[in-house]
């Protein structure tokens, strides 16, 4: 594991229940600078939950998470948690577009509402996002006139506009028809080759393998293995990650 001083996230023994069931169960990980680290395993298994407590979503019981200089565990109110907003963005796997906003519309909010950027600056900014995710043209388009792919991609240029050191990828292409996952992966493998750092959850196991520094395998909420992409899924040390990777490659 990466030493925690070189780690931009820092996860430490993190337990999150809901009701009576203990969703996550210890959870302990670190990230670099310009990592991309893939979240792997069973429905269920904690994996969009281990992202929520990450970005201060979701309060937890036990353990720490530290973000660059935030004390996640630390924040209790939205205000305090803008400077985290700021560096760390989530892509949810339903899009969140507003319906009636344009595509430059609904990325140019946040960076004006809650960063108080100057619109002509955002605007800008705005433009080559939307080339960057191979949107030109459709700046003036609705979500509701645009394939799911399409909205994908406008909802990770919505996450680039706020300028974040760090984008949380939460299944961004389950919801997603088979022909348009592929460019929506494109755009995430982009964003990682250019150095940005990536924290995905994915059932895409063979884009985990081709994009992913490491890959950790989690199970009944914990991480049960992790590793480079090569030892996880050719040489996979715990029987039940054999056991997934059976099922799912």
């Amino acid at each position: 594991m990466i030493a925690r001083t070189d780690a931009l996230i820092e996860v430490d023994n993190i337990h999150k229940s809901f009701g009576n069931t203990e969703v996550l169960k210890g959870i302990s990980m670190n990230v670099a600078k310009g990592e991309a680290v893939c979240i792997i395993g069973p429905s269920g298994s904690g994996k969009s939950t281990i992202l929520r407590c990450i970005n201060g979503l979701l309060p937890f019981e036990e353990g720490f998470v530290r973000v660059g200089q935030h004390r996640v565990h630390e924040i209790h109110s939205e205000k305090a948690m803008r400077p985290l907003r700021h560096q760390v963005a989530m892509v949810f796997q339903q899009y969140n577009l507003f319906p009636h906003r344009t595509v430059l519309d609904n990325i140019m909010m946040a960076p004006i509402q809650v960063l108080k950027h100057r619109r002509d600056e955002v605007e800008e900014r705005a433009m080559k996002l939307i080339a960057k995710v191979r949107l030109s043209g459709k700046e003036a388009r609705y979500p509701g006139e645009l394939s799911g792919g399409q909205q994908q991609r406008v909802a990770i240029a919505r996450a680039l506009a706020m300028q974040p050191e760090i984008i949380l990828f939460d299944e961004v292409t389950a919801a997603l028809d088979p022909e348009t996952v592929k460019e929506v992966l494109n755009t995430i493998r982009e964003l990682a080759e250019e150095g940005m750092t990536c924290l995905l959850v994915t059932h895409e196991m063979r884009f985990a393998r081709e994009v992913a520094d490491r890959v950790c395998f989690t199970d009944r909420g914990t991480i049960v293995e992790a590793g480079p992409p090569a030892q996880i899924f050719d040489a996979p040390q715990d029987p039940r990650t054999r056991e997934f990777l059976g099922q799912v490659l």
